[in-house]
């Protein structure tokens, strides 16, 4: 059980630590509170929630075969995914149809870098009006088209290039863990917000010192593109807060509270006696949340998950707050129905890719996730015998597939209110 509750959670690097540094002041005078009791979730059919729900199967052949998605993103007319077991990136057509992959042989080793040259993700970026897929590896970003080509190997210069993926309009950046430079103190911040390679505002100043004999785990990526242009939800370790950043300022949009016996103590994040111990913590406490993750709004609702130490087929981590009636759903608890072809929409409360990972990506239209087929084939046979039909591709698919197959993508239209 430990094994697949460590699979969800991220070490984090960003475990705040206030130092006397000069930090820019976080605005809260919009902040609305919102209790959140788990066990009050109720279900819902995926059609009171969903207006479209669409099963994207990913073709498989020797090459393209792979376990689960660590990681998707779109463009017009692609999926690219990261498997994280097989270190490769994969590349399909939005129906499903394979079209190359990048794996380590594509990535030759710098002989003079003994360091692990591994990569563990990938960005999706633009040059020439044309969308790039970026990884890097070493002292290098390595560039590829669509069809798994590489355009160019670029040494990283960070004296040159302030790089960065979270970039609003105006051309400033987000950046996280920034390193102010003072001729007798340096201070690292949490989030910063940086145009044309200096400081216009710093959150959340930490020492390096805070990195010593502790341990830090968080529910997936603080900075997130939550669905609103040109802004972002940033989250920090260890508290229920969902902070707004624009490229102005922070501002704490939402403070989350829970029941006793889910919270961590008020003094978590600060009192020493936790540190170093905080893995013991949650396992004497396992089902105190430690963090919240993938935070998104449309409309009224907002998603969110939570992570805790506790692993089961009941236990309910994945929620949708309605802003407007204060309804709490539990994401592991919608019925299947008719829109859904009968199939459930995630794992939630059967496997563990959806625990881990929460919704893959949210274009601000669309959600994004994901299971195995080996799941797509159980939940089928357990639909035998009640006049099910499902769809050309799906009827395709479970003809045509079988369990080992690779997995299956599940685009969902939410509602907005």
């Amino acid at each position: 059980m430990l094994k697949i509750a460590l699979s969800s959670f991220i070490i984090c690097l960003l475990f705040c630590a206030q130092t006397m540094a000069q930090a820019s002041k976080v605005d809260s005078s919009e902040m609305r509170t919102l209790r959140i009791d788990p066990s009050s979730a109720r279900g819902a059919a995926a059609s009171q929630l969903f207006e479209e729900i669409k099963f994207i199967p990913l073709e498989t052949t020797k090459e393209s075969l792979f376990g689960s998605i660590s990681q998707l993103r779109m463009t017009d007319d692609s999926y690219v995914i990261f498997d994280y077991d097989t270190k490769a990136i994969l590349i399909f057509t939005r129906e499903g149809k394979y079209k190359a992959k990048i794996g380590a042989s594509k990535i030759e080793k710098d002989p003079d870098n003994k360091d692990n040259q591994d990569f563990y993700g990938f960005e999706i970026k633009t040059e020439d009006n044309q969308s790039i897929i970026r990884l890097q590896s070493g002292k290098y970003y390595f560039n590829f088209d669509l069809d798994g080509k590489r355009i160019s190997k670029v040494m990283i210069d960070k004296k040159k290039v302030y790089d960065s993926p979270y970039k609003f309009s105006d051309g400033t950046v987000a950046d996280r863990g920034y390193l102010d430079k003072k001729e007798k103190d340096s201070t690292y911040y949490e989030i910063s917000l940086v145009k044309e390679k200096k400081k216009i505002e710093s959150y959340f100043p930490y020492s390096v010192d805070r990195y010593k004999n502790d341990q830090f785990f968080t529910g997936g990526e603080s900075l997130i593109n939550y669905g609103v242009p040109d802004e972002f939800f940033f989250l920090t370790a260890y508290e229920y807060n969902i902070y707004r950043l624009t490229s102005k300022k922070l501002s704490l949009a939402y403070r989350m509270i829970f029941p006793a016996n889910n919270s961590l103590p008020a003094d978590f994040r600060s009192n020493p006696v936790y540190r170093g111990k905080r893995q013991a913590y949650f396992q004497a406490n396992p089902k105190a949340i430690f963090a919240i993750g993938n935070p998104y709004q449309l409309g009224d609702n907002l998603y969110f998950k939570t992570n805790s130490w506790t692993w089961g087929q009941d236990e309910r981590k994945a929620f949708i707050y309605n802003l407007k009636n204060n309804m709490l759903t539990s994401i592991s608890d919608i019925e299947p129905d008719s829109l859904s072809q009968f199939l459930p929409i995630t794992d939630a409360g059967v496997h563990y890719d959806f625990a881990n990972n929460g919704f893959l990506h949210f274009d601000g239209t669309f959600f994004y996730t994901s299971y195995s087929s080996l799941l797509m084939f159980k939940f089928k046979e357990q639909n035998e015998g009640k006049n099910r039909v499902y769809d050309p591709l799906l009827s395709a698919y479970f003809k045509t597939q079988d369990k080992k197959s690779n997995p299956v993508i599940i685009q969902l239209k939410p509602k907005k209110n």
